[in-house]
């Protein structure tokens, strides 16, 4: 009897399947966000929070963007909940569709920064070479003038549209995205598995792909966060310069410059936007801390 029990036993708990890679995957994200600092959980409910208003500003928002529902710099009420701006638009309406254009704006602008600056850095280390010196040399001339003026000069030329600002703003802070793929990267080509893919005959492509860039992901996807704070902050300057994002699309820099008059009688509305502004890169660099931190192989002490 005994032994039909634990043949028995054993075929049950045999028949109980695996867990799907895909499932393992979740539950270890899961147990790790689980043990992650409060300082990254309050930035990864940010980040949430912001792409859920971006996603359904439509939804949530009382008026339309750009519609004049009031008169000009109501106060704050049950009928506007945060008053109107300078030209009786109301300003929660405005605060939320903020959120998706500038949020949204930024994300694009920052995927495109890295794939132009991430593609031509990686390739600069395995190539070496001439093409390694003119992408450097290309690159330090652009670094040398600031960014800031360099972006006013070339709005004010090729004009200020959303994709001319996103291929300006992309193209200039590839160029940080350049120096941090190169420097890791060369790194990682002098190891022998690179030299033995290339001994196989692999391409450069395959080599990119398959053997230096998964090794470079930790510090690129840390840079990211970073990136998209840097380009997320221009975008609201170049707005608030009058050279960003142009009315009637909402965006927050835009909405602090429209409204600063109102600081002047003790009025907060201009700081809401500029507000928003500090809380989600606050909450992007909490989460690039815990991330840099998982990743560096530091382990808290007990």
């Amino acid at each position: 009897m005994s032994d039909a029990s634990e043949s028995t036993v054993g075929q049950t708990a045999d028949a109980v399947p695996p867990k799907p890679p895909r499932q393992r995957k979740l539950a270890d994200a899961w147990r790790e966000l689980k043990k992650a600092p409060l300082s990254a959980k309050f930035g990864l409910l940010v980040i949430a929070f912001y792409v859920f208003v971006a996603l359904f500003a439509p939804v949530l928002t009382p008026y339309g963007e750009s519609e004049i529902v009031g008169a000009e710099f109501e106060e704050w009420g049950e009928q506007f909940t945060l008053g109107t701006d300078n030209l009786g638009r109301d300003m929660l309406t405005r605060l939320l569709y903020g959120a998706r254009n500038t949020v949204g704006i930024a994300f694009v602008t920052t995927c495109l920064a890295f794939l132009i600056g991430g593609v031509a850095g990686i390739l600069a280390a395995a190539l070496a070479g001439w093409v390694d010196q003119v992408l450097s040399r290309i690159v330090d001339v652009m670094m040398a003038i600031p960014a800031l003026i360099f972006s006013l000069l070339l709005l004010t030329i090729f004009g200020t549209s959303i994709p001319v600002l996103i291929v300006i703003i992309a193209v200039l802070d590839s160029t940080r995205v350049f120096r941090l793929a190169r420097a890791v990267s060369l790194n990682v080509v002098v190891m022998d598995f690179v030299e033995a893919a290339r001994l196989r005959g692999e391409g450069i492509g395959w080599i990119t792909i398959r053997e230096v860039l998964p090794n470079i992901m930790p510090p690129l996807v840390a840079e990211f966060g970073l990136r998209f704070c840097f380009v997320f902050l221009t975008i609201a300057a170049l707005s608030f310069l009058g050279l960003g994002i142009q009315p009637p699309t909402a965006d927050w820099g835009s909405m602090v410059r429209d409204n600063a008059t109102l600081i002047t009688y003790g009025d907060v509305t201009p700081l809401l936007p500029a507000a928003a502004i500090a809380l989600l890169t606050v909450g992007v660099n909490f989460v690039v801390d815990w991330f840099l931190h998982k990743t560096s192989g530091l382990r808290d002490e007990q």
